[in-house]
């Protein structure tokens, strides 16, 4: 009897490094060429490049600077989600974490933040963990900045608007989700299976209209429905 087939190694993610400094580029393709499973397929050196080249390429992951000449990493962020069809997950690369400029980002539709100062591990991990989509990228950060700023664009009556719209196992899967768990630390909290908590992850987004979990997060703090502390 023979031997069954070797199943085929999926594809690489296929990455785009957005930077206007070439240095910075170059130190990230080094990192991520020398994974088997990542392909840095393109690089920009301004957000006005990035649009049109990840709108060509297509890439799995894009690797935004937050501050670039011409057009920001926040409004290339917000272009490439709103022009290119099935668009890429985008995490923005930052000097500072606490900084308005990243909270604007994620509002914008970026999955996530990276530390320039962050280490080619985690660099890898954090690459991994955005395209599987299933926890936040440093969940303790995102609600930090989550807490430092989003109260400002608090608006009247939300939570309860929020509450209302979402059923109660709904409501409970969102508070997990901000308080950084994955869907299978979920599925151990609620003693329910792992493609039960994916249903309810993809209920609360459909229900808030976002498309992540970082956006759900984000638009949770925003009304009020989730709190810090």
């Amino acid at each position: 009897m023979s031997a069954p087939a070797p199943v085929p190694a999926p594809p690489p993610l296929r990455v785009v490094l957005a930077d206007d400094e070439r240095m910075v580029r170059t130190a990230l393709r080094a990192i991520l060429s020398a994974e088997p499973d990542l392909e840095v397929v393109g690089e920009a050196g301004t957000g006005a490049e990035a649009v049109p080249l990840v709108r060509a390429l297509r890439p799995d992951i894009v690797l935004m600077d937050v501050r670039m000449p011409e057009i920001d990493g926040i409004r290339a962020t917000e272009q490439i989600l709103a022009t290119v069809p099935g668009p890429p997950r985008v995490i923005v690369v930052t000097t500072f974490e606490n900084d308005s400029h990243v909270y604007d980002a994620l509002r914008a539709g970026a999955s996530g933040f990276l530390l320039k100062r962050a280490g080619a591990d985690e660099l890898v991990q954090a690459v991994r963990l955005v395209a599987r989509s299933d926890s936040l990228l440093f969940p303790a950060a995102v609600r930090a900045l989550a807490a430092a700023h989003a109260a400002g664009r608090r608006q009247a009556d939300s939570a309860r608007v929020l509450r209302d719209r979402l059923s109660e196992r709904e409501a409970e899967v969102l508070r997990l989700m901000a308080a950084g768990l994955s869907n299978a630390e979920i599925a151990g909290r609620l003693t329910v299976g792992a493609a039960t908590v994916k249903t309810h992850v993809a209920a609360v987004l459909a229900k808030l209209g976002v498309r992540d979990r970082t956006q759900a997060v984000i638009a949770a703090y925003e009304c009020g429905f989730v709190t810090p502390g």
